[in-house]
């Protein structure tokens, strides 16, 4: 796969630059590592960006700036180069008189490669500030050629592909990953504030729990033990709750062996939370909370521009049971058979939508919600009162046990946060568990395990808990306008390249 260059020609430009690369090893050692930056291009900017050409003439400015060559022009005995750094771009100005034998040196040099210069800051006749070179040096060759600087890297799957490419090439997909980063800091940050304390649970499990998913399965050799790379960390998470620190929260990844699309992404990274003395209500008023902080930090505004759409998040989010919303986008459902399994089965056939067999209402539910609500839940909508048949580890609703006290987070027609009161009855959870270990024998291969020590840990007692899981990934495409989970996860999972 190429970038902009046609292979044959790629292959030639690939040997030219080797060519050099072998003539640069036998005039002495290569790949230097002495040179020592001293400054980025922004803080050159920023801190001299205001001033004259006579003010850096009388108040002469030594620097020594790194960076990847991204424009080279080269005009007899004085040339310009601008070097890229991971905050911008500075000019150099190159004199054959000033450098001697490394200006020849440079001619040679091709666009891409990273270079080391020393000299004075000034301004060109143009009023650009600039560096005047008086030491150069080539620090690594690139022997790859880079996309033509006019078109970009415009290739989408090349761009996710070779990400490093796509970074060096685009300055949006770089302000993605900061953007990403400053979300985690600011949910460090809030939870921090409030007393909560990060911690780290396994990654491999021997089961695995926490979620409706199917795992990855590995094996481990000394143990000879199957394991599993793990969907979710609720259940350890929880073992700490009734381990006395009553706020515990982890950021870090999950695995689900499904498939990839917009929205999914194999690998994924989800904040979980879990405090104590609290219910699912609570998560909302937290999750409405730290949207709008989030949107504040980041754009500094409420509102939002998402693929096409304004949003305002200053509004109060709406909230609907899963029952009104099936009802509110459904005009021909009969509210009055929502929970009548052979209606339900008839409506599912009508629509299109499969079931199995051994499908309860709650099931059915749910299958129906999201095959034609989900996608129209544009504005921030909580969905609440999800059937217990499809919440195994949430607590049952005291005047309705058909449902549970947990909620779904929706924006932009995908879901973002998953909350719930926590079951924190261990016969009911143990009875919750066989039921889920039912359906995996009758085929269901995203049903749960039974964990014993689970069950275990809550014999001794877990105080009434409300957690929280909020997909990190999801939540950066919104926030950066990005149409694709790839576009936010620096390496995406994708097929192999064709040969």
């Amino acid at each position: 796969m190429t970038t902009d260059v046609p292979p044959d020609d790629e292959n030639k430009l690939i040997a030219e630059r080797r060519a050099k690369l072998a003539a640069w090893r036998r005039a002495g050692a290569v790949y230097p590592n002495a040179f020592r930056r001293d400054t980025l291009a922004a803080q050159l900017h920023m801190s001299f960006g205001d001033k004259s050409a006579e003010w850096l003439e009388a108040n002469p400015t030594p620097v020594h700036v790194g960076g990847r060559m991204m424009l080279k022009r080269v005009m007899g005995r004085a040339s310009f180069a601008q070097l890229a750094d991971r905050s911008g771009q500075i000019q150099i100005f190159l004199q054959s008189d000033a450098l001697g034998e490394a200006y020849e040196r440079f001619k040679s040099w091709d666009l891409g490669d990273l270079v080391g210069a020393g000299g004075t800051l000034f301004r060109t006749k143009t009023g650009e500030l600039s560096v005047r070179a008086t030491e150069l040096q080539l620090l690594a060759k690139a022997l790859r050629p880079l996309p033509d600087k006019w078109h970009g890297l415009s290739d989408t799957e090349l761009r996710y592909r070779q990400r490093y490419l796509d970074l060096i090439m685009n300055a949006d997909s770089r302000e993605v990953f900061r953007v990403r980063a400053r979300v985690v800091r600011y949910l460090r940050d809030f939870l921090d504030a409030l007393d909560f304390l990060e911690v780290e649970t396994p990654m491999m499990q021997p089961i695995p729990g926490g979620a409706v998913a199917r795992p990855f399965k590995t094996h481990h050799n000394a143990l000879d033990l199957d394991m599993y790379l793990r969907i979710a960390p609720e259940l350890y998470l929880k073992r700490l709750i009734v381990g006395g620190f009553e706020r515990v929260y982890e950021i870090n990844r999950n695995f689900r062996n499904e498939g990839l699309s917009t929205q999914h992404n194999p690998e994924f990274t989800m904040l979980e939370l879990y405090l104590a003395y609290a219910d699912y209500r609570d998560l909302m008023e937290w999750v409405e909370k730290a949207i709008r902080g989030l949107a504040d930090a980041v754009h500094g505004s409420r509102k939002i521009e998402y693929q096409g759409r304004s949003y305002d998040l200053a509004a109060p989010f709406r909230r609907l049971t899963v029952e009104q919303a099936l009802i509110a986008h459904n005009p021909g459902i009969d509210p009055l058979s929502l929970r009548d399994l052979t209606y339900l089965r008839k409506f599912c056939a009508e629509h299109g939508i499969a079931v199995h067999e051994h499908d309860g209402a709650g099931k059915l539910q749910i299958e129906i919600f999201e095959k034609t609500v989900e996608h129209e839940l544009l504005e921030p909508t909580f969905i609440h009162a999800y059937p217990a048949e499809v919440s195994p580890l949430s607590r049952a609703n005291d005047a309705d046990p058909f449902v549970t006290d947990r909620f779904e987070f929706f924006l932009a027609g995908r879901e973002i946060a998953n909350g719930f009161s926590e079951l924190n009855d261990p016969e009911e959870q143990a009875a919750r568990f066989r039921a889920q270990v039912a359906r995996h024998d009758r085929g269901d291969e995203e049903a749960m395990y039974f964990d014993a020590d689970y069950i275990r840990a809550l014999e001794y007692g877990m105080p009434p808990t409300a957690g929280l899981g909020v997909g990190i990934d999801r939540l950066v495409m919104f926030l950066t306008n990005s149409p694709s989970i790839r576009d936010v996860i620096l390496f995406p999972h994708m097929r192999p390249e064709s040969s």
